[in-house]
């Protein structure tokens, strides 16, 4: 089998079926066959059963407990491997795969031995681009992307450089890393940076696999990584992890520090995790003022749980017994 398709599913049962149904109206257009897997990570809306019934040809595994998008990953990996495929993809089940995609991406890799992950153009349902490409970090980047100063000044250079903003993203181009919603990534490459960190209980392990992938990748020349817009997908964006409110959050940010520290080393991270304490803790204080004023008492009462859970929880370090979702 040259291809294999492994989809992470968790509390997602309506959103899987259509994916599942482009994923299959891609391949026949492409004129290709794949071993689709679909991993459940403990689901309890009847994802199983939906999959059983639906698409029996999918190979279903049931986890049975919620192992997180890389730990679940790895469980399909390690059988695709096994298998002998050429090319795994990676396919968040909150996406719809738009015509020969599929097809194009394979197509691209038969074409381009040197590149070893490829992503698609990304949508939004409403057709908007999505951004999928992303540079490295900076240490600057980790103070000021997805915290709360980016709403103070959101398009500032750090951003833009780290969403390539300065590059158009209509032609096929090397990049540093691209959203895992939907990568194809070469079982070759795969064999020599190893599975995903599962250290990572949810967002980065992408960027962390990439950065990996990178390095080893013909001896770290540039190119490992490349986006190809020709191929669409639709992405919902965080069906699963939206389940979740504060540990959505929470896992965000845990997630960034494990990489800050990995990069740059255990005395930055250290000082990452006190300034997101900090913002984190500002936050928490002007929205229960504003609770105390009386000012949309139901809304504040909400955000002041939502960021007291992230100050307490980034304070405690260790994760908390909480659901694990990715999507």
């Amino acid at each position: 089998m040259k291809l294999a398709i492994i989809l992470v599913s968790w509390n997602t049962c309506d959103l899987l079926r259509r994916c599942l149904a482009t994923v299959y109206a891609s391949l026949e257009r492409s004129g290709l066959a794949a071993l689709v897997v679909v991993v459940d990570n403990a689901s309890s809306d009847g994802t199983p059963s939906m999959v059983r019934s639906e698409y029996p040809a999918v190979h279903l595994i049931a986890a049975g407990r919620n192992l997180g998008f890389a730990g679940a990953n790895n469980l399909a990996l390690r059988r695709v491997l096994d298998e002998r495929s050429v090319y795994v993809m990676l396919l968040n089940p909150d996406t719809e795969v738009v015509d020969r995609a599929i097809g194009q991406m394979v197509a691209y890799m038969e074409a381009h031995s040197d590149v070893a992950v490829l992503g698609p153009l990304l949508r939004y349902p409403d057709g908007q681009v999505q951004s999928s490409r992303r540079r490295f970090p900076t240490r600057l980047t980790f103070f000021w992307e997805s915290t709360p100063l980016a709403g103070l000044w959101p398009h500032n250079p750090w951003i833009r450089r780290y969403h390539y903003a300065d590059q158009p993203a209509d032609r096929p181009q090397a990049v540093d890393w691209l959203v895992g919603a939907a990568i194809l990534v070469r079982c070759s490459a795969i064999i020599q940076a190893g599975l995903l960190d599962a250290g990572f209980l949810m967002y980065s392990e992408e960027l962390e696999w990439q950065r990996r992938i990178q390095r080893i990748w013909r001896a770290g020349q540039p190119g490992g990584v490349v986006f190809l817009p020709e191929a669409e997908i639709i992405h919902y964006e965080g069906q699963s992890s939206a389940q979740v409110g504060a540990r959505r959050y929470l896992d965000f940010q845990r997630s960034r520090l494990r990489d800050a520290g990995m990069v740059y080393g255990q005395a930055f991270a250290a000082l990452l995790r006190l300034f997101l304490v900090l913002c984190y803790g500002g936050e928490l204080g002007v929205e229960s003022a504003k609770w105390m004023l009386g000012h949309k008492r139901s809304l504040r009462a909400e955000r002041v749980g939502v960021y007291w859970r992230v100050v307490c929880g980034l304070i405690a370090r260790d994760p908390v017994a909480l659901p694990v979702a990715r999507g």
